[in-house]
Formats: C-alpha cells, structure tokens, sequence
C-alpha cells in the first residue's frame, strides 16, 4: 500500500489501485480541487450562455453542476481516469446561438438532438467502427475544428462583451469601448491572461468573481446573495424532445454534436493520458473504450438533466500535473460540484460581460490548434483555414465542418492527390454537398 494512506484508505486503495499507480490520497485530494478550481467556471458561464435561449438560469446552473458530478463521478469510479467532465464550452455556444437562436428550433429540440448524438455516440463506443472513424480524419480537420470553435467563442466572447456589435454594412464594426461594461470585461481579460501567466489556480474563476464584484459596486448589476438552498430544477429538468429532434433539419446539428464530442473527448483523453505517462507500451490509451462510454453516457444524461453537451475537460491536465493519477481525482471533482449547488444566487449575481472574458480566454486556447497544422502543404493547410473561419462567420459549428470536408475532398482530388483522401471523408463530403443542394 503507498506511503501516506490514511485510515479507511483500503477501500479506496482497492477501488483506484492508489499504489499502483504512485499515488496517495492526500495528493488525489489536491488535485481533485486544482482540477475543480480550473474548470468552476463553467457554473457561472454555462447558464449565462444556455439562458439566452430562454431556460431558467438558476434551473441550468443545477443541471451544469449536476452533469459535472455524474460525469466527473462516473468517469472517476467506472474508467479509473483523473478526468473531469463538464458541459462542453463551444458546444454550448452552438447550442444557444445557431440552433435556437439562429435556426429557430425550441430548447427542447435542441436538448433532444444532443440526448441523441449522445446515444449514437455510445453506440459507436461499442463498436469496432470507433477507430475507423476516428483515423479516418486527416489532422489538418481535427486540429482545425478545435481552432474554428475556438473563434466562434470569440466572436460570442467579443459580442457578449459589447467590444464587437452588428453593423448593416460591414456585418460587424467596434462597440462603444468607453463603456463602463466594456472597460469590466477587458480588464477582466487581462487579469486571466496575467493570472495563468503567474501559475494562480482558478484564475479564470477569480477574474469572473472579480468583474462581477466590480459591477456591482459600480451599479451594473445586482447582487443576488452567495449562498441559498438547492433551485427547483424542474424548469429543465427531463424537458428535451427527442421525438422532435428527429426532424430532417436536424441531421447536421445532431452530427454536429457528436462529431465535435468524439473527436474532442479522444483528443482529450490522448493528450491528458501522454502527460500522466498513461500510455501504453504501444502509444495506446488503456480503458479508452470505458473512458468513451463515460462520456457518451454523460452527454445523454446532462441532455436529460437540462443542458448541452457533456464532455471530458482538458483542464484536468491542471490535476494531473500536481499529481494525479486516478479516478479519485475525478469523484473529488465530481463532489466539488455538488458543493457548488449551494451557490446559485451567486452564479445569478455573473453578469454576461463578466463571463465573456472566459470564453475569450478559451478562445485563445483552443486556437493553438492551427500551429500543428502542415503549413508547408497547402492540399493541408486550406481546408482547415476554410473550417476555422467558417465556424463564426457562418455562426455554426456544423456549417464549419461541413465546408472543411468539401474543400478537403475537392482540393486533394483536383491537386492528383485522391489517394490521400480517405473513403469516410470522400463519403461525408459527398453528403454535404447533397445536404446543401436539396435540404
């Protein structure tokens, strides 16, 4: 048994295997809260994006916290990985703004369609055709839709903010920036940037509960209290419609949500696993199959319980680097949030341009993608230019994806190179052509 168990640790030496894998539950413990204080944000953030489409905002922050804690819990006890789940950032922004907001179509629906990627993508775990479909994207479109959600959250972001706003001629055009909002939101952008340069854990949490201290001693917005009993979470709760999800119009969104899961939550879990030394002797992550299931599991059951898309969180990289090595860092996570529906009035007080910084942040973030790209082959680099910008000027993550296929098939067989073009992609681009011709 590892040095530095305390009493009652068999238990939890027999459930995470604590000394087999180096570690102990004090340092669980420890970066079960690093990995929770990185990623909190999502309570304050994800309401304030899911309200906008009309659901009750103190509803949504029960079901974000509760979708964390299945998620986190489950991933922790059924795939012994020290990764944390959440509703997905990006995906959440597709959720409000292109399909309710956008395409017109109700919450429920929108609810419904992300409760169905989630059963396909489970089924797809199951399946042997998982690894098929998961090689068969070049690099070039993974990398590039991890960018393309990064600038769509920008744009949200810089809106959101009153930095960018509409304009008839030039579609968008710079906000007033003496705004006292605007000035909040800009500092509060600054002072992550600085926060995460100095290493502070929670910085984008601190930053948050900072501009929104400052808004209400300014006057901008109101303080609604810290600490209350749980909120009803019925407004949401068990309100998707999966019967309406299946309208034709759908397919891409639905496809949408479970591309972008897939592909984002095997990325995660890659890269998370190769900096815990997790690998195998063949470069393989061990239990990807559980850690799969966890997470198409989790999408159906934060669909159920009121919000969108649950996903696996890169953020426990935060965990892993002080030291965590199990599933006991992911249940501590999951318990965290629990805590955290004890703070509803609090994530009520946020206002939407004190969250903006956040998405920006995580803009930035996920924009890192573009620089794994081959830049010296332009078969390569041109599809995935088309995807990232496509995603916010066409305001749709699936729009995105859709053009990036296209082009990728088009261009490598026009360039003589169709032998690189793998028959999933040549198929998807063909069905997208079709889509956009006759639905």
């Amino acid at each position: 048994m590892a040095r530095g168990l305390i009493w009652g640790d068999p238990m939890l030496e027999r459930l995470f295997k604590l000394a087999e894998n180096g570690t102990t539950v004090r340092t669980e413990l420890l970066a079960g809260l690093t990995t929770f204080l990185t990623m909190a944000y999502i309570a304050f953030v994800n309401p304030q994006i899911l309200s906008t489409t009309g659901m009750d905002l103190k509803a949504v922050f029960v079901a974000t916290c509760l979708a964390a804690a299945f998620g986190s819990i489950f991933m922790g006890m059924f795939a012994n990985y020290p990764i944390a789940l959440a509703p997905g950032m990006g995906l959440n922004a597709y959720f409000a703004f292109t399909v309710v907001k956008q395409m017109g179509f109700t919450w429920q629906v929108a609810l419904g369609a992300v409760f169905i990627s989630g059963a396909l993508f489970l089924l797809l775990s199951v399946l042997p055709v998982r690894e098929y479909i998961i090689n068969a994207i070049p690099k070039s479109l993974k990398m590039a839709i991890s960018a393309g959600i990064g600038l769509f959250l920008g744009i949200i972001a810089l809106q959101s903010a009153g930095i960018v706003v509409d304009h008839p001629v030039t579609l968008v055009t710079a906000g007033d920036l003496t705004k006292g909002t605007v000035i909040l939101a800009s500092l509060g952008f600054v002072l992550m940037v600085a926060l995460d340069r100095y290493g502070i854990r929670g910085g984008i949490m601190i930053s948050i509960l900072a501009v929104t201290l400052a808004s209400i001693v300014l006057g901008y917005s109101k303080f609604e209290g810290i600490v209350a009993p749980v909120p009803n979470p019925a407004p949401v709760l068990l309100q998707l419609d999966i019967i309406g999800a299946l309208d034709v119009g759908l397919i891409s969104i639905i496809f949408a949500f479970l591309f972008v899961d897939m592909f984002d939550n095997s990325g995660t879990l890659i890269g998370i696993a190769h900096r815990a030394g997790m690998l195998d002797k063949d470069g393989k992550v061990p239990r990807l199959g559980r850690a799969l299931i966890v997470d198409s599991t989790a999408a159906m059951a934060g669909a159920a319980l009121g919000t969108s898309t649950t996903t696996s969180y890169i953020e426990s990289a935060s965990g892993i680097k002080v030291g965590g090595r199990t599933g006991l860092t992911a249940v501590v996570v999951g318990i965290l949030f629990l805590l955290m529906l004890f703070f509803s009035p609090l994530a009520a007080s946020v206002p939407a341009f004190a969250t903006a910084p956040a998405l920006l942040f995580v803009a930035c973030m996920m924009a890192r993608g573009l620089t794994e790209i081959d830049w010296e082959d332009p078969t390569e680099y041109a599809p995935a230019v088309v995807t990232a910008i496509a995603m916010p000027l066409t305001y749709s993550i699936a729009e995105g994806i859709a053009f990036g296929f296209i082009t990728y098939a088009a261009v490598k067989l026009v360039a003589g190179r169709f032998r690189e073009l793998h028959p999933a992609v040549a198929v998807l681009a063909v069905l997208f052509v079709v889509k956009f011709a006759f639905i």
